[in-house]
């Protein structure tokens, strides 16, 4: 009897989480239309620089999806090995926009904001709103700590150039060689693991999009290029609006770039692990979190450091409340799911300690 009852309850979740992924999707497609509206007024009207932050903000979130969803079509027709590459590259395409248009526009608070940013919002953020829907369940520990492994190794890391930029000019020349270096041992460390975890992101997004009929290659393809380029032409408004919308909300731009464009850079990842949970699959949406967030930590911020050679060369000297945040938010959240097991309270937990970070993230203003 206990059996039946809980069938009955995994069936009406399973039903729940599948009805709630075609509402969602259905909104996203029809929200896509914010994109060339906004590119339209920035062009053709004189709209106030928060109107046009707004409005690029909300356009990200539908074209971050659309690559997502893009890049695991592309990946059933190419193969785990080139797919999970197309996912790897392009999942992460709007917050690599983002930085390099802010690292063009001098912005390196910002850049550097919204890369540990990301890291934290997946960590806290997305995980702990997975496990609030998803409820009870068990996790991977063994690909946890994993995860967590390559982000503590990333923030020790990262010490080497921030520590000197603590006392002096975070922007040296010398600190942006040093940050090179690291940047590139970072990369290799991602080349030395990528064929597990990649073919692991491959079949992860597989399942979670199961019951989509798959495009074609041709089709996949037209669609990453038309929304990178799309969000390449959006990124470039809203880094430009920024430090004006900014000032009119009376917030820091090291807060906006940390909190509100982290958590829209990181929009596909967000929305997918919390439609995975409520489907019931809590390990599923555990790897989401979780593998995102080692991503950003071994492979964005470093490949940011290194492209951002052909612009203006970046430092990875990281403020004292970021170097905190992130290895605060790895030593909490391995603490809080240390035993494999997810439930809501877990998920609470971890949304409560996300709402410390954005506090001190508050309080911390620009350097």
């Amino acid at each position: 009897m206990a059996t039946a009852r809980g069938s009955r309850r995994r069936r009406r979740a399973d039903g729940a989480g599948y009805g709630s992924a075609a509402v969602v999707r259905k909104i996203l497609f029809a929200s896509l239309a914010i994109a060339p509206i906004t590119i339209g007024l920035h062009y053709l009207a004189d709209l106030p620089e928060t109107t046009e932050f707004v409005l690029s903000a909300l356009a990200l979130i539908p074209l971050a999806w659309l690559i997502g969803e893009a890049t695991e079509h592309a990946a059933e027709h190419t193969g785990p090995g080139i797919g999970g590459f197309l996912n790897a590259t392009f999942g992460n395409a709007p917050e690599l926009i983002i930085a390099l248009i802010a690292v063009n526009e001098g912005l390196t608070e910002v850049v550097r904001g919204s890369l540990t940013g990301s890291v934290v919002s997946n960590l806290l953020l997305v995980l702990g709103a997975a496990l609030v829907a998803g409820g009870r369940g068990t996790l991977d520990r063994l690909s946890g700590f994993f995860s967590f492994g390559l982000i503590a190794f990333a923030t020790a890391l990262f010490l080497i150039p921030s520590i000197p930029g603590w006392d002096g000019d975070p922007n040296t020349h010398s600190l942006a060689v040093v940050s090179a270096a690291i940047s590139v041992a970072l990369l290799l460390v991602y080349i030395a693991v990528t064929w597990h975890s990649l073919r692991r992101h491959h079949a992860m997004h597989v399942a979670s999009d199961e019951e989509i009929s798959g495009w074609s290659l041709r089709d996949a393809l037209i669609a990453l290029g038309i929304a990178t380029a799309t969000t390449a032409l959006v990124a470039e408004i809203l880094v430009g609006s920024l430090q004006v919308f900014s000032e009119k909300v009376g917030l820091s731009d090291f807060f906006v770039a940390a909190v509100i464009v982290a958590i829209v850079g990181n929009a596909a990842e967000h929305g997918g692990a919390v439609i995975v949970a409520l489907r019931g699959k809590i390990a599923l949406a555990g790897e989401i979190a979780l593998s995102s967030a080692a991503q950003v930590a071994v492979f964005l911020i470093p490949a940011v450091a290194l492209l951002s050679w052909l612009i203006d060369p970046l430092s990875l000297s990281f403020r004292p409340v970021e170097i905190a945040t992130l290895a605060g938010s790895v030593i909490f959240t391995t603490l809080v799911l240390f035993g494999g097991r997810s439930s809501r309270a877990r998920g609470a937990l971890l949304l409560a300690g996300y709402g410390v970070v954005v506090i001190a993230f508050f309080l911390a203003g620009d350097r």
